[in-house]
């Protein structure tokens, strides 16, 4: 018999629209958004969210779930959806800010901008988190040597992606991240998987000016405070979508990324103290 895998019945709702989903299951992921928030927190959990009413929902009720020993904060912020995705914030009464200015850069900012928690959690509304995530990559945070954590992460198999397909994919995708990590490791942190030290943050702000790589560019101004960390470790190892893949099928994804990195792959032999930005990424 096969098993359900933990994050099966986030499936059942993920992408089907807000009128679709029993209120049985919202008003239990409500109640459970409600008894994680701490009036004091150590952690914030900050969600980012542009035009993701179709998949919010499920994200949260895998964040509802978290099993952790730290006192927390869940927040959200809407980076100026034009769907219902503020709705959806409210129906499940989780704190959230509005971000008019767009871009992954100024939600960011403005979810640090209202976060309490020492440490902050980024988070990807289009992602599921394991019972365990926010313990497992604290271990590794709360070294004084650290300053911040990034992970690896899954995707769901659907029809035009095999679980076989995708054990090969993020296999090969992983060993040329670890490869890459010893010299560059600012290039292996994804919003979707990344903790930091919120005050180090503070100091050096997240980036705005540019369209994408606000995670790899906050991480590599964090090395000055410590080194950046990766957790190797599948109980903490989130699901998400097939955005960063453009809904393309793994032959043609796993294409792509090698022509892509074959192209510059002479970075990963040295390190770098700041970015060299094109100007294609530049937002002003």
């Amino acid at each position: 018999m096969k098993m359900a895998k933990w994050y099966e019945k986030y499936l059942s709702i993920y992408g089907k629209s807000f009128n679709e989903i029993p209120d049985n299951v919202l008003d239990q992921i409500s109640a459970q958004l409600a008894s994680k928030q701490n009036m004091e927190p150590l952690v914030s959990v900050v969600v980012i969210a542009y035009n993701e009413e179709l998949r919010l929902a499920a994200c949260l009720w895998s964040l509802s779930e978290l099993q952790s020993s730290y006192p927390m904060e869940i927040l959200g912020v809407n980076n100026n959806s034009k769907d219902r995705t503020e709705e959806v914030y409210k129906r499940l009464g989780l704190p959230y800010f509005n971000e008019s200015k767009q871009s992954p850069g100024f939600a960011r900012q403005c979810g640090l901008n209202h976060a309490k928690g020492k440490y902050h959690f980024c988070i990807d509304a289009d992602t599921f988190y394991p019972p365990k995530y926010v313990d497992l990559m604290m271990m590794k945070l709360q070294n004084p040597n650290v300053s911040c954590v990034s992970a690896f992460w899954s995707f769901y198999p659907d029809e035009k992606h095999s679980a076989i397909g995708l054990f090969c994919f993020e296999l090969i995708r992983d060993m040329f991240l670890f490869i890459q990590h010893f010299k560059r490791p600012e290039l292996c942190v994804r919003g979707m998987v990344f903790a930091f030290n919120a005050d180090y943050a503070r100091q050096v702000k997240i980036r705005t000016d540019i369209r994408r790589g606000e995670d790899g560019s906050l991480a590599l101004s964090l090395k000055k405070y410590g080194k950046i960390a990766f957790l190797y470790n599948r109980r903490a190892r989130p699901v998400t979508g097939y955005g960063t893949l453009n809904n393309d099928t793994l032959c043609k994804s796993f294409i792509h990324h090698v022509r892509i990195q074959i192209k510059g792959i002479s970075r990963i032999f040295y390190s770098i103290d700041r970015y060299q930005d094109r100007n294609e990424n530049l937002l002003f």
